[in-house]
Order: structure tokens, then sequence, then C-alpha cells
């Protein structure tokens, strides 16, 4: 199975739920929301890639003069709509390389490894960069090899059973790979950018 696939059958839910979560693991997403929370002015336009079921735009819904999620499965951009779309807020059925949007915006946003769980990073990174030229507005948010620990015990309460522990990422008997990186990595995969230890686990990232 390929991570579409372990999406697909729901993990993403799974993992949202703080029960399964270690506290390790549910301290790096608190910091994560009081992350976008204080980034964000009243009237920015954001675009998350890999938005999931819309959590992040929508704690942002009332400052945002526009936020659009892009997603690529259709179950998840389905519940999105449901939960959150419309006013200000727009979710989109869309490969993250190849985005059916044309206006810019004053962020991009990718968060919660997501980066590191997609097969072109670097695919994304540029569609990040047309649709938020600025620098230094696109945001990505990733573990590093710190986090191996506490993912490996996150991943077992969710019946993912690790088989698989390299420098670069964690693999499952059930198909899901997630990566991990170093500082020197993330610098050669995304280029000029700024990167900073995030939550103990991980790294904020901007490009």
């Amino acid at each position: 199975m390929s991570n579409d696939e372990v999406y697909a059958g729901g993990l993403l839910t799974k993992a949202l739920d703080p029960a399964s979560q270690p506290e390790t693991i549910r301290a790096f997403l608190r910091e994560e929301i009081t992350l976008i929370q204080e980034s964000v002015a009243s009237g920015t336009r954001v675009i998350d890639f890999g938005c999931g079921y819309g959590r992040h735009l929508a704690l942002l819904a009332n400052r945002l003069s526009l936020g659009v999620g892009v997603e690529y499965q259709r179950v998840y951009v389905a519940d999105a709509i449901r939960r959150h779309g419309g006013g200000r807020l727009h979710f989109v059925v869309a490969d993250g390389t190849s985005v059916p949007v044309e206006r810019t915006f004053d962020m991009a946003t990718c968060l919660t490894n997501t980066w590191g769980t997609m097969t072109d990073k670097a695919g994304i990174l540029r569609e990040m960069r047309r649709l938020s030229p600025r620098s230094r507005s696109r945001v990505l948010s990733v573990y590093a090899e710190s986090s191996v620990p506490a993912r490996c015990e996150w991943y077992a309460r969710l019946d993912q059973e690790v088989t698989a522990v390299t420098a670069e990422y964690i693999e499952t008997a059930g198909g899901f790979r997630s990566e991990h990186f170093s500082e020197a990595r993330l610098r050669a995969l995304v280029g000029e950018c700024v990167v900073r230890p995030f939550a103990g686990i991980g790294y904020l990232v901007l490009a």
C-alpha cells in the first residue's frame, strides 16, 4: 500500500484523535496551532497544502480574507466543506504539484509533517512559491530525527506496525511512510530558507 491508500483508509481521523497521541506529539500539535494563530494577521490570504479536514484554516477563519485548502483525498475535502466551507474558506481536490488556482496569497503552509509524507517535495515547493511569491512566506513544519520514538509509539497506537526506521523515514507494515529531517537535509531540499528547531521534535522552515 501507498501513503495515498493508507490515508484513504482513514488514518488521518485516527491520528487526530488526542487519545491516540503520545504527549510529545500532542505538544507538537499544540505549539503548531499557537504558531499559526500568532503568525497570521487580520486580512491575510492563506493557502494550505495537504489541508486534510481543514482544521488549520478553520482556526483562522475569522481573520482571513481568503483561505484555500488543497487536498488530494476527496473524502477529506468533502468533510472540510461540510464542516468549514463557505464564506472565506474554500477547499479543493487537487494535486499539490499542480493547483488549479491563479491568484496569489500572502502565505502558503504545509504543516504537521505533511510535506514529509509527500513524494514530489520539490513539486510542492514549486507550487507554494508560485502561489505565495514573497520570500519567507512559505511555511513548513516537519519532524526531526528526535521525533522517532514518539512517532513509533503513535503509529503503533494507530495499528500501523513499524517495520523500518532509517535516518530519513519510518515505514509501517500497512504501507505508511513518514520522513524526518536534519537541518542539513532540509537546506539541501529547500534551498535558501530559515530553519528553526520546533516543539522539541521538529523544525519550522520559512522558505
